[in-house]
C-alpha cells in the first residue's frame, strides 16, 4: 500500500490542479470500493497523467506485492492458524495425515499431522508493523520492508511432537521453517514461561533482528517433505 501511494503521489504532483485534488481527498468520504485510491486513479486517468496501460502495470505490480494480503484479513486466530495454515500445508505436503486414535492410539489432540511415525505440530504467524496499532491488513508488511515486526510462535509443547513447522506470512511471501522439537526447546530464544501453570509449554519470537538465526531451518515449499524427515533425523539420531 505504501509503494502504491508513493507512485500515485508522484503523479499527482504533476497535475495543474494538485491543490484542489488534495483538498477533495481530505474531505472524501470512503465507502468500499469507492475510496481515496480509486479517486486518485480516476483523477489521473481523466487528466491523461495515467494511461490505461500505465494503470494495468500499476495494478499488476500492486497485486504482485500483495498476493498474500488476504491472509491478513482472517481475523479469528483459529481461522488463520488451524483452518488456513493447516489446509495450506496439506496441499503442499499431501503425504501428511490428520492424526486420529486409529493412527495413534495415544493421540489426544496434542499435534496436527502425522507423516509415517513423525508427529508434526504447525505454528503460524504474520509479519505486521509492531509499531502500528491498526488492523492487521493495514499494518501487514512486505518481505523487504525495513519496519520492525514480531512473529510470536506460541503455545508450543516440544514434548508432544517430533517436528515443528513454522509458517511466516508477509504480504508478498510465505516462509517455512522446519525444526525438531529438541531444536525448539533448546534454542536460546525459546521461553518456557508462556502461561503460569502450563508446564512444558512455551513460545518463541522471530523478529527482524534475530530472523537470520533461523535461516538454516528455512525450507522451500517444494522441499518440505524432505525437511520434515531431516528434522526428525536430527531429533532422534
Amino acid at each position: 500500500m505504501e509503494k502504491l501511494k508513493q507512485e500515485l503521489e508522484q503523479l499527482i504532483k504533476t497535475l495543474p490542479n494538485e491543490e484542489a485534488l488534495r483538498a477533495k481527498l481530505e474531505s472524501l468520504v470512503s465507502v468500499y470500493p469507492f475510496n481515496d485510491y480509486e479517486y486518485m486513479i480516476s483523477a489521473l486517468l481523466g487528466a491523461d497523467k495515467l494511461t490505461f496501460e500505465d494503470y494495468l502495470e500499476l495494478r499488476d505490480s500492486y497485486i504482485s506485492r500483495n498476493r498474500f494480503l488476504y491472509i491478513f484479513e482472517i481475523s479469528a486466530p483459529t481461522g488463520f492458524g488451524k483452518t488456513w495454515a493447516e489446509g495450506h500445508l496439506s496441499e503442499l505436503v499431501p503425504d501428511m495425515q490428520k492424526p486420529s486414535k486409529k493412527l495413534d492410539k495415544k493421540y489426544s489432540g496434542e499435534y496436527d499431522f502425522l507423516l509415517d511415525d513423525i508427529r508434526i505440530e504447525v505454528k503460524a504467524s504474520r509479519a505486521v508493523d509492531s509499531d502500528d496499532s491498526g488492523p492487521l491488513y493495514e499494518k501487514a508488511l512486505t518481505s523487504d520492508s525495513p519496519k520492525n515486526f514480531l512473529m510470536n510462535f506460541q503455545q508450543m509443547k516440544p514434548g508432544c511432537c517430533d517436528v515443528f513447522i513454522w509458517v511466516g506470512v508477509w504480504r508478498d511471501k510465505i516462509r517455512y521453517w522446519v525444526l525438531s522439537s529438541k531444536e525448539v526447546s533448546t534454542h536460546r530464544h525459546y521461553q518456557d514461561k508462556h502461561h503460569r501453570g502450563n508446564t512444558g509449554e512455551g513460545q518463541l519470537h522471530v523478529k527482524r533482528d534475530n530472523m537470520k538465526e533461523f535461516a538454516k531451518y528455512e525450507s522451500r515449499s517444494n522441499e518440505l517433505l524432505k525437511a520434515i524427515r531431516d528434522a526428525y533425523k536430527r531429533q532422534h539420531f
